[in-house]
């Protein structure tokens, strides 16, 4: 087993373990997509997945629960999606849809029409010139043919059926030429039709996507046809099986690519990808991908409210899985965020930072819709679920932390476009993959782990790069509040009020919500009055870090003040934790420097600072404040130039400074960009608390 570097910053210590890193400026990659292609399909480096053009303005709806459909007939329906909807999306599928069938078609503006009923054969006559030909395949020796005929039928811009589906297609007056036909293949097990797959169609396929899908499963076989990515449905559990899926994401390339779907088996699938520093997107009951994919990208993520004061109490943070499934995003999250209590106390809502590429607007209409006590986090282990280490079968997928880099680049990268600050990683992590995520994704405020009560010792805290707090979830995925009741109720009763503690706890989603959270709170509050602060997750790290002596965001701070040399009236949006555009500060074109100074209200030991710029809010990279000045002070009147930029053209400007210890901090902006209007999306400040233990 790997050796951890132990850290161990318990939660009741008080160590100062800071460590300061060389000056230098970290440049992110800019964070915004291009807008929608007007046809086809744009697919850019970094991207997961492909982005569609902008739906059609009238969707075709086609609902598959009351059709009583075969898995053939969904197969080539689903097909007949992926195809058209690579053009423009123009097709709609009901499947599922347990959240209600009109809920995200009217909570993001869709109009769909419905004219066909429960008949699909005049759908695919109205679509059928889009239409190349037919992909001929049978089930009758296996069904995993139907995985086989749809990764063709990608290919080839073709339908892929049965005999009897072409005969009905005949029947109607649809006559498509046979593009390829599987019917005689003597193959009957997975393991051999997916390697002819591998031999024969997989160089043609893209190597970014990777469908793992159960044949009789329709969902995000749509996007697969529509991305020309290979459908497969390998046991990871079974030698056989696993030999060949070794192959296809052997092919595939750590930090660009992507398995979506599910697998036979959650822990030795995930774990399998994981291996070859792969994650994925659950999705085997995402709907409509292709045409999710295809709205606005740019995600408005919401301001962030001042943290509480660091006082000698109980700080509370609870997260509510599985975030890491866009389809627990699509459907169970929607049906849970409409229960009564929500917005009542915090809680930690995991989340997909795919859920950029994957559905944006599902992503925007929580964030549009949240109170300041819902607070977003990503699901296990970032930009889609990676098993580290898998304390189940006490078995580490991914050891190193080098090769671990590219996923944590990735990662980095979708934080900052979907505006998430903190990961729960499943299961545990070591000190060399800490400091990977600590400096990779800078944008991170913490991280969990899971301690699933497996080993004879309880998953301690750690500090990851000298910067980012790893606690562990005691309990973790419990299935109700009484659990995590038990588990803190000693602690908590005992509490003497010398030193701040921190717990942190994970529940089912599936099981508990805001609500049964609520009930907790009366329980918790009861053992220890006036000491439990229940708290957002952002706030937990921050208030951990300043704790245990570590540099936090002290533009949290609750009596930080900010004025600005113009519009003074908005300048509380340079530091609102928001970099959407409509909460950025903007000050005017008068030829003079702009100005914008925080005043911490006590001196702290200033060790980086970030600046978001235009770009970060998705406005053209050319308004991207060009040349500023950062200073510090410790009265207001006599300034130090800590750093200055010029000939800027980052969407981001992260910087390490020399530390030093100051009250203010001042930017100045030179030059504000093409049109020399000053823009300021988002301003952070990090340090570390110089009085709070003397």
């Amino acid at each position: 087993m790997i050796s951890f570097r132990k850290f161990a910053v318990a939660a009741l210590c008080g160590l100062s373990l800071t460590a300061y890193p060389r000056q230098g400026v970290n440049h992110y990659r800019p964070v915004v997509s291009a807008p929608s292609p007007a046809s086809g399909m744009a697919w850019p480096q970094g991207q997961l997945l492909p982005h569609f053009a902008t739906p059609d303005s009238v969707l075709t709806g086609f609902d598959f629960r009351g059709a009583e459909l075969s898995a053939e007939e969904r197969n080539m329906i689903l097909a007949l999606q992926g195809i058209c909807n690579s053009r423009q999306p123009r097709i709609f599928l009901y499947q599922q849809a347990s959240e209600g069938k009109d809920k995200w078609p009217s909570q993001l503006n869709l109009t769909i029409d419905e004219p066909y009923g429960k008949d699909y054969l005049p759908l695919v006559r109205r679509y059928a010139g889009d239409i190349k030909g037919i992909v001929l395949y049978s089930t009758e020796k296996s069904p995993h043919y139907i995985n086989l005929a749809s990764t063709v039928a990608g290919l080839e811009q073709a339908l892929p059926v049965t005999p009897q589906l072409r005969d009905r297609l005949l029947a109607e007056g649809i006559n498509l030429p046979i593009v390829a036909d599987f019917t005689t293949l003597p193959y009957s097990r997975p393991q051999e039709i997916y390697q002819y797959l591998y031999d024969n169609y997989w160089p043609r396929c893209n190597h970014r996507l990777l469908v793992s899908l159960a044949p009789d499963f329709g969902y995000v076989r749509d996007l697969g046809v529509a991305a020309g990515s290979a459908i497969v449905w390998l046991d990871p559990r079974k030698w056989t099986e696993a030999t060949v899926l070794r192959k296809f994401l052997g092919d595939m390339e750590p930090g660009e690519s992507l398995v979506t779907g599910w697998y036979a088996e959650e822990r030795s699938g995930i774990g399998l990808a994981t291996e070859y520093g792969l994650s994925t997107v659950p999705s085997d009951f995402y709907e409509n991908t292709t045409v999710y994919a295809g709205m606005n990208q740019q995600v408005a993520y919401p301001e962030v409210p001042k943290m509480p004061e660091l006082e000698n109490k109980i700080y509370v943070t609870l997260y509510l899985s599985d975030g890491d499934n866009v389809q627990y995003c699509q459907h169970a999250m929607s049906q849970l965020w409409d229960r009564e209590g929500r917005g009542n106390l915090p809680i930690n809502w995991t989340i997909s930072p795919a859920l950029v590429d994957f559905g944006p607007a599902l992503l925007n209409h929580y964030y549009r819709t949240a109170t300041p006590n819902d607070y977003f986090c990503s699901g296990p282990s970032g930009a889609g679920y990676a098993l580290i280490y898998d304390s189940h079968n006490y078995l580490w997928n991914a050891t190193s932390g080098a090769a671990y880099t590219p996923y944590t680049r990735l990662t980095g990268d979708y934080l900052e476009k979907s505006g998430l600050r903190s990961i729960t990683i499943w299961d545990e992590v070591n000190q060399e993959q800490m400091d990977a995520y600590a400096r990779n994704c800078r944008y991170l405020y913490g991280m969990t782990q899971q301690d699933w009560e497996r080993r004879p010792y309880k998953v301690p805290a750690y500090i990851g790069g000298n910067t980012l707090p790893v606690v562990p979830n005691l309990p973790c995925y419990c299935n109700g509040v009484d659990v995590i009741y038990s588990f803190w109720k000693d602690t908590i009763s005992s509490f003497d009020s010398s030193r701040p503690i921190f717990l942190s706890a994970q529940g089912e989603s599936w099981k508990m919500g805001p609500d049964n959270i609520l009930a907790l709170r009366q329980q918790l509050e009861e053992l220890a009055p006036g000491k439990v602060v229940i708290c957002r997750g952002d706030h937990f790290f921050n208030l951990y870090n300043q704790a245990n002596n570590l540099p936090f965001n002290l533009t949290l701070l609750p009596g930080m003040k900010i004025t600005a040399g113009q519009n003074q009236a908005t300048a509380g949006k340079a530091t609102d934790g928001s970099a959407a555009e409509g909460n950025m500060w903007t000050g005017v074109n008068d030829g003079k420097p702009a100005t914008v100074t925080l005043d911490f209200k006590q001196p702290y030991l200033i060790s980086r600072y970030v600046m978001r710029h235009a770009g970060n809010a998705g406005l053209p990279s050319e308004l991207n404040t060009r040349s500023f000045t950062v200073e510090t002070s410790s009265d207001g009147k006599h300034w130090t130039e800590a750093d200055r930029q010029t000939g800027n053209q980052s969407a981001v400007s992260d910087v390490d400074i020399i530390p030093a210890k100051a009250r203010y901090v001042r930017f100045t902006i030179l030059d504000p960009g093409a049109d020399a209007i000053p823009r300021v999306a988002d301003i952070e400040v990090y340090g570390t608390d110089i009085n709070y233990f003397l």
